[in-house]
């Protein structure tokens, strides 16, 4: 038994449709996957519905994006299971709101230096919740000015200080999405401490009631896991794996299946959300 319990598709900033993604997961021999759509759950309704045809089980999920505010930092945060959804579903709809506006700020401006239709990032972005920075670039690729996704004109069109496209928006507290997660009955994971440096906020995150930690991830050094590991067993947190799974639109490729968490883990996943419904 294997579960991958941190993939994204066509519904936020993936490359693959849901239905392509449980497959992946079936031909891949992972049992157990969690659809985790950047700020919404549309992602992980469709994939249950797919994995009850093709035989994988579907833990229902999504990645919310926050901000550390004191540390003016990135934190995302992974939603497992919540019986009451809508308590945290309307935070996660404030933020596309926000990031709809900010790319549609963003598309004007790359518009503006590089004159292609605006339906061909409108179809390459058909069917998710949002414009993203990939829908793009893809539209940039097939119009022929670059070859790659996240190479030089990715860094001249949204590098954070210098991008001529560059994006910003609000994003929720940490500490809020995670009282809500909590709210929703639903199961708080934090996502990749590594990446955006989360491990001072982790501790305080510990002390209000954080679930779990993704201990096993692909740009995770060993010494991170053992460390993490190390935290999840000292506070009695659960330890989850996932491959961040988003197909050809990121830099680090990694197949479905990469990363996973233990099926004990799993279980305890499914046994907290029961007991808070």
């Amino acid at each position: 038994m294997s579960a991958d319990l941190h993939c994204h598709s066509k519904i936020s900033d993936g490359s693959a449709a849901v239905d392509e993604l449980v497959l992946l997961a079936k031909h891949k021999g992972i049992d157990t996957i969690s659809v985790t759509d950047h700020d919404t759950f549309s992602g992980s309704e469709k994939a249950s519905f797919f994995g009850k045809q093709f035989g994988v089980r579907v833990i229902k999920g999504a990645e919310i994006s926050c901000i550390d505010n004191s540390r003016k930092r990135k934190v995302h945060l992974l939603c497992y299971m919540p019986s009451r959804p809508e308590r945290i579903a309307s935070v996660m709809r404030a933020t596309n709101r926000n990031r709809k506006q900010a790319m549609t700020t963003a598309v004007q401006k790359v518009l503006r230096a590089y004159p292609i239709p605006y339906d061909m990032i409108l179809r390459r972005s058909a069917g998710s919740v949002c414009i993203y920075k990939q829908h793009i670039m893809q539209a940039l690729m097939d119009a022929g000015y670059t070859d790659e996704m996240f190479g030089d004109l990715f860094r001249k069109l949204f590098d954070s200080r210098f991008g001529i496209a560059k994006t910003k928006f609000d994003y929720p507290d940490v500490f809020e999405a995670l009282r809500l997660v909590k709210e929703s009955g639903g199961v708080s994971v934090l996502a990749h401490p590594n990446v955006y440096d989360s491990y001072d906020v982790m501790y305080e995150m510990i002390e209000k009631g954080l679930d779990g930690i993704e201990v096993n991830y692909p740009r995770a050094k060993e010494t991170d896991e053992k460390m993490l590991g190390e935290i999840c067993d000292r506070y009695g947190l659960i330890k989850t794996g996932g491959t961040d799974f988003h197909g050809r639109n990121t830099t680090n490729v990694n197949p479905i299946g990469t990363c996973t968490t233990e099926d004990e883990e799993v279980e305890k996943i499914i046994r907290l959300s029961k007991s808070r419904e």
